[in-house]
């Protein structure tokens, strides 16, 4: 086999694994112009509402009732608000043989190379001092909180933000540019937070969830995808920045 032919058979394997990761599925999504301009009524709405609420939990102290409460009621808002808002969808995805499926494996080895890309970046954060704080402000509430109420909650805002930003804003931002107009609004509502990390991640990851959503046509992989993301990241996350967290955690002098 020469080294053209190699080459080509190399191009056409990968062509034939990533083809349908890259397909968008055909859907009929159609609503009338009433319902659309209530969808869009109604999210604008949400979205305030959730923002501010998400800039008032990670103003708590870690570990405290107020702090779950308000994290499970941000996820509240963005789910009954993305159900409210109007018909969501799981998507699908190709298969072999182009036979439609519901997208499982795909997002969820996303999500582990989303962790892996994260993984990679926080080595470097943990040397830029304002990062290192940003990232161990968000962490201790992992570090100091319930183990089993932490995760509850992640998981819970995890799968909220996708119905609502991935399901309901998505759609409301019609046929122009809505992975831009969505991934936008979501980097903005994390900016209630005054956390730089949070926002810096909040970009790639809603770029990655909009894609997946548009190539899908619904929430599903999106879901799967941050799911994962966010279960490694509470797990491998914290051990990089111990030292930061035990500053966390000692009592403020005065």
């Amino acid at each position: 086999m020469t080294r053209r032919s190699a080459g080509q058979a190399l191009r056409a394997r990968v062509e034939r694994v990533a083809g349908p990761l890259l397909r968008s599925v055909p859907r009929d999504h159609w609503e009338s112009d009433d319902a659309f301009r209530r969808r869009r009524r109604v999210t604008g709405a949400v979205a305030v509402a959730g923002a501010s609420l998400l800039g008032v939990s990670l103003s708590t102290p870690p570990g405290s009732p107020r702090f779950y409460g308000l994290t499970l009621g941000v996820a509240g808002t963005w789910v009954v608000g993305g159900l409210a808002s109007g018909p969501l969808h799981l998507g699908r995805m190709f298969g072999r043989g182009d036979r439609l499926r519901r997208p499982v494996l795909t997002p969820v080895v996303s999500g582990a190379g989303a962790f892996g890309a994260f993984y990679a970046a926080a080595l470097v954060a943990r040397r830029i001092p304002v990062l290192e704080r940003a990232i161990g402000s968000v962490l201790r509430y992992a570090d100091q909180g319930s183990a089993p109420l932490v995760l509850t909650t992640t998981l819970a805002n995890g799968v909220a933000e996708e119905v609502f930003f991935r399901g309901a804003l998505y759609a409301a931002a019609g046929a122009e540019r809505p992975v831009l107009v969505s991934t936008a609004v979501y980097g903005l509502a994390t900016v209630a937070t005054r956390n730089p990390a949070l926002v810096l991640a909040s970009v790639p990851m809603g770029l990655l969830f909009a894609q997946q959503r548009r190539i899908t046509g619904g929430i599903q992989a999106p879901v799967l995808t941050h799911v994962v993301w966010s279960s490694l990241m509470l797990r491998y996350l914290p051990p990089l920045f111990a030292s930061r967290l035990a500053e966390e955690r000692s009592p403020t002098p005065g």
